[in-house]
């Protein structure tokens, strides 16, 4: 049975506000916040950010979903305010679609992850194929981690993963309106 929709009143004091970086100080910030919030009822956590570490935003989106399994009577609802690009929609998509709300006029950004690397290649050939084999083993699996949150963000709306995938690299900008379209969010406030 999905969770009742919640009306602008229900996001009056949120419990955890986070603005800025996604980045480790957010993180102790965020799991401050959460070990000071109430064990049931509605916990409402709001952020604005540009992105930034998208595996923080895994750490605190695997809180989110260990919170959300060992304590069943508190709801973890995401309000995302002006901006929710990069590493905030990573962080997103580990709430359930119905606990996902917008303010008017926020932006989302979906894009893919960004890998800036040099590979100096030295020596004789035989030794230059393992740091070959070492960057693509990691872009590979980065692109493997990438996937599976846009499968989580995408889970429940009209949006299929191909077309994210699609959309991704050219960074792909939604309106509140149009991410609430496409079934992201439950509501826009």
């Amino acid at each position: 049975m999905p969770a009742p929709l919640l009306s602008p009143q229900d996001f009056a004091c949120p419990a955890i506000r986070l603005s800025g970086p996604v980045d480790q100080s957010m993180y102790l910030h965020f799991k401050d916040g959460l070990a000071s919030a109430p064990g049931d009822g509605l916990v409402v956590i709001e952020i604005s950010t540009l992105g930034g570490d998208p595996e923080i935003a895994r750490m605190m989106g695997e809180d989110v979903r260990f919170h959300s399994e060992i304590r069943p009577a508190q709801r973890l609802v995401f309000l995302g305010k002006t901006a929710v690009y990069s590493a905030g929609v990573t962080f997103m998509g580990f709430f359930a679609r119905e606990n996902r709300y917008l303010t008017r006029g926020t932006r989302v950004m979906i894009h893919e992850r960004i890998i800036t690397r040099d590979i100096h290649l030295q020596g004789p050939l035989s030794t230059c194929i393992a740091p070959l084999k070492a960057a693509l083993n990691e872009i590979e699996s980065s692109i493997a981690i990438q996937n599976e949150g846009f499968s989580n963000l995408v889970l429940g709306s009209t949006i299929s993963l191909e077309e994210v995938l699609q959309r991704a690299p050219e960074n792909w900008y939604l309106e509140a309106n149009e991410a609430a379209d496409l079934g992201l969010v439950a509501a826009i406030l």
